[in-house]
């Protein structure tokens, strides 16, 4: 059971896909060391983009645990974990979080189609 609304991960999906479609994004592979802060540095450039703000906004505005969901969504349609793992990446994302799910999620190539098989897996469909 995953604790965000199907229907707003719907609409992410459809902002994330929105926002990925343009020609000036270009969100490059992560970088090899952890102090590295290349998503910030790569979302900076879309600042005054209105279906990044949309999107950005639509990720902070979701409780800790609902983010938390997202991101552990975003690893199972990844297959970073498989559906009877499920709790553990929950924990995991949970033990991760820093406040910062959106920023991580927007830079995350693919994200949409993650967060729509991971939605598939759990026996929802968007639209």
């Amino acid at each position: 059971m995953i604790d965000v609304n199907p229907e707003t991960v719907c609409f992410i999906i459809d902002k994330a896909r929105e926002f990925h479609a343009k020609e000036q994004v270009s969100i490059p592979e992560p970088p090899t060391s952890p102090a590295d802060d290349w998503a910030l540095q790569v979302l900076a450039d879309h600042l005054d983009d209105f279906s990044y703000q949309e999107l950005k906004l639509t990720i902070d505005d979701l409780d800790p645990d609902q983010q938390i969901c997202l991101v552990a969504l975003m690893w199972l349609g990844r297959g970073d974990f498989d559906l009877e793992e499920w709790d553990d990446a929950l924990q995991q994302a949970r033990d991760a979080y820093n406040g910062r799910s959106a920023d991580y999620l927007i830079a995350t190539p693919l994200v949409a189609d993650y967060l729509e098989e991971a939605l598939n897996a759990h026996g929802y469909e968007c639209g």
